[in-house]
């Protein structure tokens, strides 16, 4: 059930979903897929591709297949996943920060809290959407490559609170997607959920878990201090 704002732990560290959290981005990963899914031969639409961004590339083409009634291989999976990432590496021409980015990260920053990225991304598919962020110093990103498993299993997160020198509990984990939900509470993580680049609602996100729903990342920033020490 969703938690009160004062009921969240005070954060050691922050793990930020990139792809429709920090950055406005879901567009263009939508349409990468579908573009390498129609290639692919699979029929699927925009509706049905939307609440699957943010899962691991290979089971969200797996997952296609297993509806289009077909059984690839996976090396298949593999080619459809890189696909993916190219066609999103073309369409992703000017991404954008999202409402509150800025000012969420610049209060982490002058309160000294540790924060990172936890991406199932691959690390060559981020380029342009961190540099949208303009940061003065390049941030620690955990990315799909780092781990055998990426969202919804815990994996990334239990190495983004590794990376951030926390105990998992005492991390926030913010993420836009049902599967950055999933994933943080798999990982023992507080999962807060945010809508302004979501590509699913309030109530999707709750039923996944998050403790909280926020509408931009700007609701945040009281929250850092408004947190309870539990």
């Amino acid at each position: 059930m969703p938690q009160r704002p004062d009921q969240l732990p005070a954060p050691a560290g922050i793990a930020f979903d990139l792809d429709g959290t920090l950055v406005d981005t879901v567009g263009a990963r939508i349409d990468g897929w579908l573009e390498a899914l129609a290639a692919a031969g699979m029929r699927t639409t925009r509706d049905e591709v939307a609440p699957m961004i943010g899962m691991d590339g290979k089971r969200l083409a797996r997952d296609v297949a297993e509806a289009n009634r077909r059984r690839i291989a996976n090396d298949e999976i593999e080619k459809i996943d890189s696909a993916a990432g190219e066609a999103f590496d073309r369409l992703n021409t000017s991404p954008r920060p999202l409402p509150g980015a800025g000012d969420l990260l610049g209060a982490i920053e002058a309160r000294g809290l540790r924060w990172v990225i936890a991406t199932s991304s691959r690390a060559e598919q981020v380029t342009q959407s961190v540099a949208a962020l303009g940061l003065a110093v390049p941030p620690t990103i955990v990315d799909g490559s780092q781990v055998k498993r990426a969202k919804p299993a815990p994996d990334l997160l239990l190495l983004a609170a590794e990376r951030l020198g926390a105990p998992a509990d005492r991390c926030w984990g913010v993420g836009d997607a049902t599967w950055d939900i999933r994933a943080s509470r798999a990982a023992g993580v507080t999962a807060i959920g945010v809508l302004a680049g979501s590509a699913v609602d309030r109530s999707a996100l709750e039923e996944a878990g998050a403790a909280l729903v926020v509408e931009t990342l700007s609701d945040l920033v009281a929250l850092l201090d408004g947190a309870g020490e539990h």
